[in-house]
C-alpha cells in the first residue's frame, strides 16, 4: 500500500498521533538524537549520531526493586511493565533492520520480557538514505538505503514529499489516523522512489565481502593476525556502544538508605573487566583477544545460535574509532591472512613431495 504525504504535512501528522510518545530527529550542537516530538522535526539528516536502540534496550534499566533482612533476600517487586505507546520517527533502515536482529537475540533462549514489551508497544517510521555516508556498507549486508525491514511504515524521499510504504498492522493504524493527510501514490511516484533508492545505493561505495568469512575464522582463533589490530585499540569500546546491534550489559545491585535494587546498563566486550571472573580469572586479558570476539560475535557466533549477521553496516564503529580500526579492513585482513596460510601449507607439502 502507497500513499503520499507531503513534507509541509509532517507535522500536522506527528500532533494527530500525540496520543503516544513521540521521538523525532533533532540536531543539538551539532549532534543528531532522536528526543521528544514538541513543533520541530528534522527531516534532512544522514543518521544519528547514537542508534536509537535505547528507545527498547535502554542504557541503564532498572530490573527489579527487594528487600533484604540480614544480608538475605526477602522480597521482590519486579516492576510493572510501561504500556505506554512509542512513535519512533525518522529512524533509518539500518537502524530499524538492526531492531530486527535484537529481536532474535532477546526472544531467543530466554524472552526478555522487558525489551519485548518496549517493541510491542513501538511503532518505526523509517525515512530511507539519499545522502548515504562514506562509511556505510549496508549493502553489503543485505540491507538498502531504501530497505522496509524492521520498520512499520518506510518513508522515501522525493523532494517535497514522501512516498510512503506501510509494513504492518501499526503502518496501517497510522495511515488512518492520518486520513487526508495522505493521499493516493500513483504509478510514477512508485518509480521516483525505485530511482531514488538507486542512486542512493550507487553513492555506497564501501563494500565488505561476506562469502569464505566464516571459514577464515574457524580457522584463525589462535592466529598472531589478531595482535595486529590490539595495538592500535585503546579499549575505549566506543565500536560497540555506537553499534546498533551490540547488547551485552552488566548487571549491578544498588542499595541506599531503605532502598534496594539491581539493575542492567550497557558494558563492552572491549574491557579488561568485562569477562573476570569471581575467582580472578580473566578468560580474555589480552587486547587481542577481546578484538577478536567482538568479529567473533557478529560474524560466526551469532550466525550459528540466531541464523543472522550481527552487523547492518551502519558504519559507526569506523566513523568512531579514535584509532582508525575499520571493520571491514578487519574481515577483509583475515579472509587474506587464512588463504595466505593455505598457500603456504600447500606449498611446504609440495616441497616435502
Amino acid at each position: 500500500m502507497f500513499k503520499i504525504i507531503g513534507k509541509d504535512k509532517v507535522t500536522d501528522l506527528l500532533r494527530k498521533l500525540s496520543d503516544r510518545k513521540i521521538f523525532v530527529p533533532t540536531e543539538r550542537n551539532g549532534v543528531v538524537t532522536y528526543q521528544p516530538f514538541d513543533a520541530d522535526v528534522m527531516l534532512d539528516f544522514t543518521n544519528s549520531q547514537k542508534p536509537p536502540k535505547g528507545f527498547f534496550f535502554p542504557q541503564t534499566e532498572k530490573l527489579f526493586d527487594y528487600t533484604t533482612e540480614e544480608g538475605k533476600i526477602t522480597g521482590i517487586k519486579e516492576p510493572v511493565l510501561p504500556d505506554d505507546q512509542v512513535l519512533l520517527f525518522g529512524a533509518r533502515p539500518c537502524d530499524a533492520a538492526a531492531q530486527n536482529i535484537l529481536d532474535s537475540l532477546f526472544s531467543w533462549d530466554y524472552v526478555d520480557q522487558y525489551y519485548v514489551n518496549r517493541r510491542k508497544n513501538a511503532a518505526i517510521i523509517s525515512i530511507g538514505c539519499t545522502d548515504p555516508r562514506d562509511t556505510c556498507f549496508c549493502t553489503s549486508m543485505g540491507g538498502s538505503p531504501g530497505s522496509s525491514e524492521g520498520a512499520d511504515m518506510l518513508w522515501t524521499d522525493l523532494g517535497d514529499r514522501y512516498l510512503v510504504e506501510s509494513c504492518s498492522d501499526k503502518g496501517n493504524a497510522i495511515l488512518e489516523s492520518g486520513g487526508d493527510l495522505f493521499s493516493d501514490a500513483v504509478a510514477a511516484d512508485e518509480e521516483e522512489g525505485k530511482n531514488v533508492t538507486k542512486k542512493a545505493e550507487d553513492l555506497i561505495v564501501r563494500t565488505l565481502d561476506l562469502e569464505g568469512v566464516t571459514d577464515a575464522l574457524e580457522n584463525a582463533f589462535g592466529s598472531d593476525y589478531w595482535n595486529g589490530f590490539a595495538k592500535r585499540c585503546i579499549g575505549c569500546g566506543v565500536c560497540t556502544l555506537l553499534c546498533p546491534t551490540c547488547h551485552c550489559f552488566d548487571i549491578n545491585d544498588i542499595t541506599t538508605k531503605g532502598n534496594s535494587w539491581r539493575e542492567r546498563t550497557w558494558d563492552t566486550c572491549q574491557t579488561s573487566y568485562y569477562t573476570i571472573h569471581a575467582s580472578g580469572h580473566n578468560p580474555r586479558p589480552e587486547k587481542s583477544f577481546r578484538q577478536r570476539n567482538r568479529i567473533y560475535h557478529k560474524f560466526l557466533y551469532m550466525g550459528k545460535n540466531l541464523e543472522v549477521v550481527g552487523c547492518v553496516g551502519c558504519g559507526r564503529c569506523i566513523a568512531g574509532c579514535p584509532v582508525n580500526i575499520d571493520i571491514i579492513e578487519v574481515i577483509d585482513g583475515v579472509k587474506e591472512s587464512m588463504e595466505s596460510n593455505i598457500n603456504k601449507a600447500e606449498d611446504s607439502v609440495k616441497v616435502k613431495a
